[in-house]
């Protein structure tokens, strides 16, 4: 059967051939996916005013340690999707992460799409970072580099025991430099349940940082906590 993929470049597209860019994805579309393209969890149903944060593409020597200070500052807690080979130059900076709360998931060993490995280059990526990053403790969640899947990397991802998230409040931080931008984008569309995507290393982590110390205050003042995937999931109402 032939195999489908989809990403959040591709839901990207989709929003703004429809003017989009500026509103944000509708929930409809968002649940709507994960029927069309199974595998991959989008958001949650709760009533919780809870937010999942996931930060891609670290560990940064440079962006991560102000990443992390903003977090603590106000009381936030994260996923970081963290590639394996900048692991290995970061142990201290993982340990970190842990030690203040933050969850880890496996975004393979290198920032590239995952969509072009070919079917076992997919899975050695995978597992060998997931070994990795076992070290530091437990890790059940995969994303995607490129955030484009296909059936066989979801059957992938679970037999290796992750399960695939994307996310559904992406402020396009990785490819529109504006931290004015993400603010509104990110305060427009949260919702409880939401998952929301940022991205670390190099300018787009500066970014980050700049973004959590905006939009964290404001969360909080809304009724809103920022937690670990795990957690939002845990508190889910329908999957």
């Amino acid at each position: 059967m032939r195999a489908r993929s989809f990403a959040l470049g591709a839901l990207g597209l989709v929003v703004l051939g429809a003017g989009g860019l500026l509103l944000g994805p509708p929930l409809w579309l968002l649940d709507e996916l994960p029927r069309r393209y199974p595998g991959c969890l989008y958001r949650v149903t709760t009533r919780a005013r809870l937010i999942a944060l996931t930060v891609d593409d670290g560990p940064d020597a440079a962006t991560t340690p102000a990443i992390l200070a903003e977090l603590r500052r106000y009381g936030a807690r994260a996923t970081f999707f963290l590639i394996g080979e900048r692991v290995k130059d970061q142990p201290s900076l993982v340990h970190r992460m842990t030690a203040e709360g933050h969850e880890l998931g496996n975004h393979l060993g290198r920032d590239r799409p995952s969509i072009r490995l070919g079917a076992g280059d997919f899975e050695r990526d995978l597992a060998e970072t997931g070994r990795l990053l076992r070290s530091y403790g437990v890790v059940r969640w995969a994303r995607p580099g490129g955030g484009w899947y296909s059936r066989k990397m979801i059957a992938t991802m679970s037999r290796l025991g992750y399960r695939c998230v994307l996310g559904s409040v992406y402020p396009y931080d990785a490819t529109v430099p504006s931290v004015p931008f993400a603010r509104w984008f990110i305060l427009r569309n949260v919702r409880p349940g939401a998952i929301l995507v940022l991205h670390d290393g190099g300018a787009r982590g500066h970014r980050t940082a700049r973004i959590l110390g905006e939009i964290l205050p404001e969360l909080a003042r809304r009724g809103y906590r920022v937690v670990p995937l795990s957690e939002l999931v845990g508190a889910a109402e329908v999957l």
